[in-house]
């Protein structure tokens, strides 16, 4: 019997994903920014290995209304770089979920104040745990 041998406590990876939320906030390096606030575009992508195979309680997996709370209290933090909320964010979201295994985290500023640019501007940022 060959093959590649299977454990039976392998157990698929799931996603818990945020997508598209759109928050007000007032992030930036000018002053204009942290008086005029701006739209900010996030996604969030969390991997994690379940612990059982049958998903049938909150506690089983992971909140996503817990990772949004967490999201709309970071966001209230104004802040100079985008860089340092993806970054702070991630790191955050694997301290608070210990099954988490990655963390994706985009968010996009509508519309920066900069002069004669049309468009939007990102950071992105991923982080597994093994990197911590």
């Amino acid at each position: 019997m060959g093959g590649a041998l299977r454990s039976p406590l392998f157990l698929p990876m799931l996603t818990i994903e945020l997508q598209q939320l759109e928050i007000y906030a007032y992030h930036g390096l000018f002053e204009e920014e942290s008086v005029l606030g701006a739209y900010y575009e996030l996604n969030i992508s969390i991997q994690y290995n379940p612990s059982k195979k049958l998903i049938r309680e909150i506690s089983d997996t992971i909140d996503y209304t817990v990772v949004y709370e967490m999201l709309l209290k970071r966001m209230k933090q104004p802040t100079a770089l985008l860089e340092t909320i993806a970054t702070e964010f991630s790191q955050q979201i694997l301290a608070e979920f210990p099954i988490a295994e990655s963390v994706f985290f985009s968010i996009q500023k509508k519309n920066p104040p900069i002069h004669s640019f049309v468009g939007n501007v990102a950071v992105t940022h991923r982080l597994n745990r093994k990197d911590l």
